[in-house]
């Protein structure tokens, strides 16, 4: 039997063979693999992280990564070495079939992503990982929104939105609103993603019409439309629903929270415009049809 290899201590192993088998251990889709390839303080940090990562959150991140693309790989388009380290530029590919940080949906979609990671090495391990890539590109290829403004501008806050609706055109009887605020911006995800578990359970509830989630920097709001004032309160039920309240009241989830219910005191009517000689028309009108004689549009929900 031939007897072990020891490395001795003036064996210096080269920096570009170090980044190399880093991203070996990437294609290897192993997030245990990846992280052993760093030294103890060694950190990681790239656009999508909210700071460096170290140990145990490095092998996550590979983990929530791996989860949305499971087929993810990187080719080495170019690799060199510099006063700051090893400078590999990179294809990432891979299929969009898991939840993209566990909030997105999947999109079905493949992208081929370029970016660059500085890679700088010490006794044979990774001290620090600087990946370098555009978010903007990344969600594009996706096929998902890019919107750019700030989060605050003035007196003028700016957010986002998500809705779903029953298709019921029924006149809502009642409003239920909530509000939550958060601390960071991942808690802003994970209340959004709590959220959404939320909402998929709404429809087929009886009276339902719809609901909207609005994000205002980190506030977050929620406005479901209901038949009747009452028939909000089904939602209380929702597994869901009951997790986030738990989260709220005896976890750590936001600083401030409010939920009431509303009740109309006048509700106008819908109007439509006539695609023929452009006349707005209330969309109650029995007949369905424009003064004109042409054919209305179909009547929209009220939400």
């Amino acid at each position: 039997m031939c007897p072990a290899t020891v490395q001795s201590p003036d064996q210096v192993v080269p920096a570009t063979d170090v980044a190399r088998r880093y991203i070996d251990a990437w294609n290897s889709r192993s997030p245990a693999a990846i992280a052993e390839k760093f030294e103890e303080a060694g950190t990681y940090i790239d656009p999508a992280t909210n700071g460096p990562l170290i140990g145990s959150a490095i092998a996550r991140y590979a983990e929530g990564l791996l989860a949305a693309f499971p087929d993810l790989s990187f080719e080495i388009t170019s690799n060199v070495e510099t006063a700051a380290g090893v400078v590999l530029e990179w294809i990432m590919t891979g299929t969009n079939t898991g939840s993209l940080r566990g909030v997105l949906p999947p999109t079905e979609k493949r992208i081929a992503l370029p970016g660059i990671d500085v890679i700088r090495v010490s006794g044979g391990r990774i001290a620090s990982v600087r990946g370098y890539f555009d978010r903007q590109t990344m969600l594009e290829q996706l096929g998902l929104q890019v919107v750019v403004q700030p989060y605050q501008a003035g007196p003028v806050s700016f957010g986002v939105s998500t809705r779903v609706r029953s298709g019921d055109t029924a006149t809502p009887g009642g409003l239920a609103l909530t509000m939550i605020e958060a601390r960071t911006d991942d808690e802003v995800q994970e209340i959004r993603t709590q959220s959404r578990r939320i909402m998929l359970g709404m429809p087929p509830m009886p009276g339902f019409l719809s609901f909207t989630g609005i994000v205002v920097g980190r506030r977050l709001y929620t406005l479901s439309a209901w038949t009747a004032p009452e028939q909000a309160h089904q939602i209380m039920a929702n597994e869901a629903h009951k997790e986030a309240v738990e989260a709220i009241f005896r976890g750590n989830l936001g600083t401030a929270f409010h939920t009431s219910i509303w009740a109309p005191v006048r509700i106008g009517p819908r109007w439509l415009r006539c695609l023929s000689c452009d006349r707005m028309v209330t969309a109650e009108v029995e007949t369905g049809t424009c003064q004109c004689g042409a054919a209305l549009p179909e009547v929209q929900p009220y939400w």
